[in-house]
């Protein structure tokens, strides 16, 4: 982790339970390419543990290192420091098909001269299972993805969708401990990608042994699967913790910014008890959320500088003279179906504001509208991430992950 990046206290608990096993361990794994000043370090420092049962998406951008994480698990590629374990087993070492990890990748990776059985059952062979059980074994992990009256076709005669599930069946033939999940669904229009993620939803619960590390880009997907999830930047590895904790108490801007492009308005602390505080932003005075600092961060104190997060979806436009809203010039408008995002200059704030409100509303550029902020406004998140470092703003309502907005 870079200085300034802290893990919540919840996350810490998390990973020192030792009372089982876990699943996969990753032991402040690194990657590195190259050597002297062409060195490309692709994974820093990475500590992970993954339950049995549980599965972990591994969220960020392009360049983060989740990626790798994932190939120094399945083993293509070798960590340069640190130790991978399987179920206690250090595996750093072996091979990918000693490892006995069943893995999906956004591309299928289906052999286009094989049929649907063929394919599956191809990984059944490479694990040597007998003969006589992989007519069953592969009637079954068809069946598990709804393809089973699909096995005697071949990849080409087969929907994006329907290729995807049969790469899964495969994957789950062997029966795993643990599956492995590469944007799974990078490559399906946005109509395949909802309903594949209801079917890996449907999937998770009939195989509730099977610990899934699930790398994705987008949040939806991360929101929706995951019981935790790794929020990563720059090859390490920034915040872990549930879903919900992280949507609702971020601990850095980055993750804010990232998992629901928050917006991140620079405050001054006023006073701050029992999780609730008061801040200054611009010339205006907020109530806002103010949960314990993570480990390593210091408490919150009078007069210290801090990030408010606001969510777009909780602000709420009207009129210029409604009771506690601010005025506020709409800068742009960008119809998403469902919401539509404004971009607002608010009086007395020292940043445009992102508001997502609901249906098509006669807002034009230009217009003078009252802002309503909720009560509390928001999340208290400590200024240890520079605007510099925050992700790219979102441009559309697609389910592709946030930045600041």
């Amino acid at each position: 982790m870079k200085p300034g990046d802290t893990l919540t206290e919840s996350t810490a608990a998390t990973a020192a339970d030792t009372t089982t096993e876990p699943a996969i361990v990753f032991d402040r794994v690194g990657v590195r390419y190259g050597g002297g000043r062409k060195t490309t370090v692709a994974l820093a420092d990475f500590t992970l543990r993954v339950a049995a049962g549980e599965t972990v998406a591994l969220l960020g951008p392009s360049g983060s290192g989740k990626s790798t994480a994932l190939k120094a698990l399945a083993g293509f590629v070798r960590p340069t420091s640190g130790a991978v374990r399987l179920a206690g087993r250090d595996v750093t070492d072996l091979s990918p098909a000693k490892r006995g990890i069943g893995v999906v990748v956004q591309s299928y990776a289906l052999f286009p001269h094989m049929t649907v059985h063929g394919n599956v059952a191809f990984g059944l062979k490479s694990h040597r299972v007998p003969r006589r059980d992989i007519e069953g074994r592969v009637r079954e992990a068809l069946g598990m993805v709804g393809m089973a009256e699909y096995a005697k076709r071949l990849p080409r005669e087969l929907s994006g969708g329907q290729q995807q599930r049969v790469a899964i069946a495969r994957a789950l033939a062997i029966r795993p401990k643990v599956l492995l999940l590469d944007e799974p669904l990078a490559a399906l229009d946005a109509q395949l990608r909802q309903s594949m993620l209801g079917e890996l939803q449907q999937l998770r619960k009939a195989l509730p042994d099977t610990a899934m590390l699930y790398v994705t880009h987008d949040q939806s997907e991360a929101l929706a699967l995951a019981d935790r999830i790794a929020v990563m930047r720059d090859a390490r590895l920034v915040d872990i913790d549930t879903a919900e904790n992280l949507w609702q108490r971020p601990p850095t801007g980055f993750t804010a910014a990232f998992l629901g492009g928050a917006n991140l308005l620079p405050c001054t602390v006023n006073r701050v008890s029992g999780g609730a505080g008061l801040v200054t932003v611009g010339s205006h005075t907020l109530r806002t959320q103010a949960p314990k600092p993570g480990v390593g961060q210091q408490d919150w104190a009078p007069d210290a500088t801090a990030l408010l997060c606001v969510r777009p979806h909780t602000v709420r436009i009207g009129a210029v003279g409604e009771r506690d809203a601010l005025r506020g010039t709409v800068l742009s408008s960008v119809w998403r179906g469902a919401s539509t995002r404004l971009r607002i200059s608010v009086d007395g704030l020292p940043e445009e504001l992102a508001v997502d409100v609901p249906g098509h509303p006669a807002a034009e550029v230009g217009a003078v509208i009252g802002v309503l902020f909720p009560d509390p406004a928001g999340v208290l998140i400590p200024a240890t991430v520079g605007a510099e470092s925050l992700p790219a703003a979102p441009n559309s309502g697609s389910g592709q992950t946030g930045a600041r907005a």
